[in-house]
């Protein structure tokens, strides 16, 4: 029996039987059989008066944009699959970014500072043997996701919406004026209506899925990790860390971060679907073999409490937009965090006001076509800029690099990334990228080291590099515009609907889209 075999059939809830279930889609995915549903049809008649105006699919991120739109007077109700309630592990995320929560109104700051079960630091950046930068104020604080969602599922009540637990989403038909959602509870089918349909189911949304049409992801992140007792005391976390060279044809890196009942620890990697990439058990497997040596710390000596694992799937047609009226994918289901980051509760409180005031917007001037739900997902080059950094922290499976490439180039741009300071170095680790700071960092690496950035264009390829080469140029352009749109904010918001719609999308287009709606946290 394997290490992986032996410590996840002890833990509750299945998670060696839920392990293998995963790897098997993976496997699917690596084969190219990517599940191509269809569950969105279309009828050109009309409904009677629909019965909601929004409904959202996916309960567990999806009550925060819920309680937002119900809290402004709008009929929401929230389907889920399952019972609506947070997971034992934590979310790590930075206090600056969960104040969005008290600024949209979702929870008073005393209800907030109660959901943060842990607070850490600083936090370490390190490749290989070289030296490591630390930083203070990203992803250093534990969300608890029950005490969170539990906050927001009365708060979303107390503001008249339904949640429908237990409730599975099987067809959706769009009509003229709504969209009618077959479910099931049980053996007990129902219909409900609505005028919108939020989709945050996450990655495998069948609604996404469908969208996509078959499309096979780009790249992957796979992820594997646990929560356990029993580590050397430590404060600390690290954000970004590898100490190993290249294996399998793979870069690792880890996480770790303390937690309330242990100290969580995570491996992951980027690859692409190539059917050699190895399985999230093989993984496992590694990631067992190796922590030891990464925590200094003797298996037997943990006491385990929580196994964690994923793959993650990353498109660069992305965000999503949805090829229907009346439904718009959001979250996970949308692609719309860069191919860097897993996990979509950073993104999402990154968005949360965004989508709030665009999605009132579009109900109240009934804006709901897929061409004007469109502009709620739009083109994000600083989103597109990252691909060519993944693609430079991964390699081919046919490949040939030196096996610490990737970790010199890495331990390189973050050197200067620190000597560039908080302004340049806390966006990029908040899945943020501007114009300014990435040119700065570029022009720093590429004149302090510039064998470690030669070496990169063979591994990433002429082609990615010129591609990259337009999105940096749209970045650059986008933060011109915003400077020059954010002239004409206050007029915009006194012009009727359909103006002020769409002008102001454009606008938060050319905002998120070049990294300037991140504001650097005061000094303590």
């Amino acid at each position: 029996m394997t290490h992986t075999e032996q410590i996840l059939s002890q833990l509750p809830g299945d998670s060696l039987s839920g392990l293998r279930r995963l790897d098997a889609r993976w496997q699917d995915y690596k084969q190219g059989h990517i599940p191509n549903p269809t569950v969105v049809h279309q009828d050109d008649t009309s409904l009677a008066s629909p019965d909601w105006d929004v409904a959202v699919c996916g309960g567990t991120l999806g009550i925060m944009i819920g309680c937002a739109l119900a809290q402004r007077g709008w009929r929401v109700a929230v389907l889920e699959r399952g019972v609506l309630k947070g997971r034992e592990q934590e979310w790590n995320i930075s206090r600056h970014e969960l104040a969005a929560l008290v600024q949209v109104g979702l929870l008073s700051a005393a209800e907030l500072e109660a959901a943060i079960a842990t607070d850490y630091g600083p936090a370490r950046i390190q490749f290989g043997d070289r030296p490591g930068v630390w930083v203070d104020g990203v992803l250093n604080s534990g969300v608890d996701p029950v005490i969170l969602l539990d906050c927001l599922k009365q708060r979303f009540l107390e503001a008249g919406g339904q949640v429908l637990e237990q409730t599975a989403v099987e067809s959706l038909t769009v009509h003229s004026n709504g969209v009618a959602i077959a479910t099931r509870q049980g053996d007990h089918v129902q219909t409900l209506t609505t005028r919108l349909v939020l989709d945050a189911m996450g990655h495998f949304s069948p609604i996404a899925l469908q969208a996509r049409q078959g499309a096979p992801p780009d790249a992957a992140c796979l992820v594997v990790g646990t929560c356990a007792s029993g580590y050397p005391e430590n404060v600390t976390g690290d954000l970004f860390v590898s100490f190993t060279p290249i294996q399998r044809q793979c870069q690792y890196f880890w996480e770790a971060f303390p937690a309330k009942d242990g100290r969580t620890t995570y491996l992951f990697t980027y690859v692409d679907l190539h059917p050699d990439r190895p399985s999230l058990e093989s993984l496992f497997d590694d990631y067992l073999r190796l922590l030891p040596d990464y925590q200094g710390v003797a298996l037997d000596s943990l006491t385990w409490k929580r196994a964690l694992f994923g793959f993650f799937p990353c498109y660069r047609h992305s965000p999503l937009r949805s090829p229907w009226d009346r439904i718009l994918p959001m979250g996970d289901s949308s692609g719309s965090q860069s191919p860097l980051s897993f996990g979509g509760f950073g993104n999402m409180i990154r968005h949360l006001d965004r989508l709030t005031q665009g999605i009132h917007s579009a109900l109240d001037a009934d804006l709901l076509s897929q061409a004007a739900l469109a502009r709620l997902q739009p083109y994000q080059p600083n989103l597109s800029v990252t691909w060519l950094f993944q693609k430079a922290m991964s390699v081919g499976v046919q490949q040939a690099i030196a096996p610490n490439q990737i970790n010199e180039l890495l331990a390189a741009v973050f050197q200067e990334m620190s000597q560039l300071g908080d302004p340049v170095l806390k966006p990029f680790l908040q899945d943020v990228v501007q114009f300014p700071a990435l040119l700065q960092t570029l022009v720093r690496t590429g004149l302090f080291h510039p064998g470690t950035v030669i070496n990169v264009v063979p591994q990433v390829g002429i082609p990615a590099l010129l591609d990259w080469t337009r999105h940096y140029l749209n970045l650059g352009l986008y933060a011109a515009l915003f400077q020059i749109g954010a002239l004409w904010q206050s007029q915009i918001k006194t012009l009727p609907n359909p103006q002020r719609y769409y002008l102001s999308r454009l606008l938060d287009a050319w905002q998120y889209g070049s990294g300037q709606d991140y504001h650097l946290p005061p000094s303590p």
